[in-house]
């Protein structure tokens, strides 16, 4: 495994990423851009990153803080998330800054790039989705649904997959029904895959707070992963 930090900017700020790759493989391959969840880049989005790694993927744990910008409990990851929510179109250029820097490395195929998240991640890909970016496909795991205010009906050509808990409380039905309607509206090929019996965070193993919605289910953490392994293997053939 070859591993190594990429630096970017945007807005003044400098984004550290995490770069991961199988040194078994030689010339440009595909990409997934890693979206993290709302406490910053951590050790578990950079553990996908080596995933995707050993897949053949071109991993790459993004940014969307600053380097070294971890919160550290409830509190410090809402203040860090908030501006971010309440300015779409700024998240939105930030993600792109980080999907500019993994284009720019010589070891991936700018032509096939995907993009996973997590929670806060999840919003982020699918906000990449919604705002026309170029991309194969996006993965959001339980993910945050709400549609940005500051696009109202743009085509979305990326493939779209969400990984959802049914009994998600962050994450109401509601909002399910509302995302699958404005991306049909949208003319994307979506999928949405529910699991019974499952909170938020469920692919994360130190979730373990019930009474506010977030508990990990190794179940469909291992069923999650394995439809996005298959849907990553489809859109970037």
């Amino acid at each position: 495994m070859i591993e190594r930090t990429v630096e970017y900017q945007h807005e003044g700020t400098t984004l550290a990423g995490l770069l991961c790759h199988s040194a078994k493989t030689v010339g440009p391959r595909p990409a997934v851009l890693v979206a993290h969840a709302w406490a910053g880049r951590s050790p578990f989005e950079d553990a996908k990153a080596r995933l995707l790694a050993e897949l053949g993927y071109v991993g790459f744990a993004l940014d969307v803080y600053g380097q070294g910008v971890l919160g550290d409990s409830a509190e410090t990851n809402l203040a860090l998330m908030t501006p971010f929510l309440q300015d779409r179109a700024r998240l939105q250029s930030r993600l792109q800054a980080a999907l500019t820097a993994l284009r720019a490395q010589p070891e991936v195929d700018s032509t096939r790039v995907a993009a996973i998240g997590y929670c806060f991640g999840g919003l982020c890909v699918l906000d990449l989705a919604r705002s026309g970016t170029t991309l194969q496909g996006v993965v959001s795991f339980h993910g945050a649904l709400g549609r940005p205010g500051n696009i109202q009906s743009a085509p979305i050509t990326a493939k779209v997959l969400a990984l959802h808990g049914h009994d998600d409380p962050l994450v109401p039905m509601d909002s399910v029904l509302a995302m699958q309607t404005e991306f049909s509206q949208a003319g994307a090929d979506w999928q949405l895959h529910t699991y019974g019996k499952t909170l938020h965070s469920f692919t994360n193993p130190e979730a373990n707070e019930p009474a506010l919605g977030l508990q990990y289910n190794a179940q469909a953490d291992r069923r999650s992963w394995a439809s996005a392994r298959d849907f990553l293997a489809e859109v970037l053939a």
